[in-house]
């Protein structure tokens, strides 16, 4: 009697041990299938987390790509405007220098016509000192032009002779002492314009 109920304990707590086994093993299987499912369920997130980031990239690209267009374009165009700009200033620049005298000559063309009307009238006219006058009148006119003009005389009888200002076409013996090295004679007038010689004098020179 006692050995059968040592024998039925026995079994009941094989039995016992037996559900705890069990018992933990389908903890640690739920334990383990609830960690799996968490990850999966993270992995999931960060898939779909970055999926807009991904999205996100796309647009920022083509933003890129239309600044990059964008300033293209502009170069394109400020090259244009920079061309057409040169080739107004070259044309301009060419008409200038073609045209350049254009205030000169009509400035001077009221001595041509007081010349000419000397002219005319010296074919009628008996009376020389009234031509001489004309024609001192028209010499006045046209040598205070050149002043308007900044253009003046080069000063050269009886100066030391200077290469810079004078040209020598011809020497002469001189008896005086002070003549020699000295210009005797102007065969043609030099002249400046402002600072600068336009046209050296011809001049003699004595010796």
């Amino acid at each position: 009697m006692v050995k059968k109920k040592t024998s039925d304990q026995h079994e009941t707590r094989q039995k016992d041990h037996n559900e705890t086994a069990d018992n933990k093993e389908n903890s640690s299987t739920q334990e383990s299938n609830s960690s799996q499912n968490g990850t999966d369920n993270h992995e999931k997130e960060t898939t779909v987390e970055e999926q807009p980031a991904a999205e996100k990239a796309v647009p920022e690209e083509k933003s890129l790509e239309e600044k990059l267009a964008e300033m293209q374009d502009k170069y394109l165009r400020l090259s244009a405007e920079f061309d057409n700009y040169r080739r107004r200033s070259l044309r301009e620049k060419m008409e200038l220098s073609k045209y350049a005298s254009e205030n000169l000559l009509l400035n001077i063309l009221p001595l041509m016509d007081d010349f000419e009307r000397a002219l005319s009238h010296m074919e009628t006219t008996t009376d020389c000192g009234a031509m001489k006058d004309g024609i001192d009148l028209i010499y006045v006119k046209f040598t205070e032009f050149l002043k308007q003009n900044d253009v003046k005389e080069i000063e050269a009888l009886n100066c030391a002779f200077d290469v810079d200002h004078h040209h020598a076409v011809a020497k002469v013996q001189v008896e005086e002492e002070e003549k020699k090295g000295k210009i005797v004679e102007v065969v043609q007038k030099g002249y400046y314009l402002q600072d600068k010689v336009i046209r050296h004098s011809k001049v003699v020179v004595g010796e």
